[in-house]
């Protein structure tokens, strides 16, 4: 990679003159000239998928990971501001058990998610959708559990009286369809619905008060997400899966573009341990429960 330095590039032409012929010439010692590009290269930043090591993590003694709510993945108890969501736990868990150091979690919006990655605001992105778009930005474990798109709704709507038994049932001009900005839901939704009016909006809770109060017909979220709500409220609420799903993706960390194979390879090693080992499955139905707990 080419880094422009215009203190450098005004050393260099300093040091060299240029004869009549429109050749370069060497005016000071070669020496010279050396010792201080070499002080000047020295002095500038790392590059930046250099930075992004467990070893430089262990030296800062703290393991970063950005945060965007998106339960059960994600959650945050806003009057405490701790973290919890089966993501959270495993990020947690990387930290503290295989890197051996404090880990800090860093709130964001799905909209900056990548950005914040890629400006070094943390270390890693946690539950992110694996997809060619975001692979051309950021580099990716392996998958810690996967994804598909669903579509709550209030099975009392008037709208949905017949049921919903594919996309063009809720494709139509009069259906209203909320959807968190930035998710792979909302780029999801966008491809494939041509005619319903796409309501976006900045968080979950926001995305499923719309639906609560009825100013949205339904809500495009992770079909894990939708069946918390199912759950939580069967007295009115379905899930609308289509078929074949939706959206369907790997869902893992978000690692810094050019982040060395061998640190890959040490998140992906603790990520298969705790698949093979059925703690994800566990982390998973523990934050399922939470959920619900705390919809009653």
């Amino acid at each position: 990679m080419h880094h422009s330095n215009g203190l450098i590039d005004h050393t260099i032409t300093f040091f060299f003159g240029v004869d009549m012929l429109g050749n370069s010439r060497l005016t000071l010692g070669a020496a010279a000239c050396a010792a201080f590009l070499s002080a000047a290269l020295a002095s500038m930043p790392a590059k930046a998928d250099d930075a992004n090591t467990w070893q430089a993590v262990k030296k800062a003694g703290v393991l970063r990971c950005g945060a965007a709510v998106a339960p059960p993945y994600v959650m945050r108890d806003p009057s405490t501001g701790t973290h919890s969501g089966f993501f959270s736990s495993l990020c947690r868990d990387f930290g503290e058990k295989i890197l051996k150091v404090k880990v800090e979690f860093v709130d964001t919006t799905w909209d900056n998610i990548v950005a914040g990655l890629q400006s070094e605001k943390w270390d890693l992105s946690m539950a992110l959708n694996d997809t060619p778009a975001r692979r051309e930005a950021i580099d990716f474990s392996a998958p810690a559990i996967d994804y598909s798109l669903s579509f709550a709704y209030n099975k009392k709507n008037p709208k949905f009286a017949g049921g919903i038994h594919s996309l063009a049932d809720i494709d139509k001009k009069d259906i209203r369809i909320a959807v968190m900005s930035g998710t792979a839901a909302d780029k999801a939704i966008t491809a494939a619905l041509k005619q319903a009016e796409i309501v976006r909006l900045p968080g979950d809770d926001e995305v499923r008060l719309s639906l609560l109060s009825r100013r949205a017909d339904l809500v495009a979220d992770p079909s894990i997400t939708n069946m918390l709500l199912t759950q939580a409220h069967p007295d009115w609420a379905a899930a609308f899966s289509p078929t074949p799903p939706l959206a369907h993706q790997n869902v893992a960390f978000g690692l810094r573009k050019g982040t060395p194979p061998a640190d890959v390879a040490v998140l992906n090693d603790f990520i298969a341990s705790q698949v093979k080992s059925g703690s994800v499955d566990k982390l998973v139905k523990a934050s399922v429960q939470q959920m619900l707990d705390a919809a009653k």
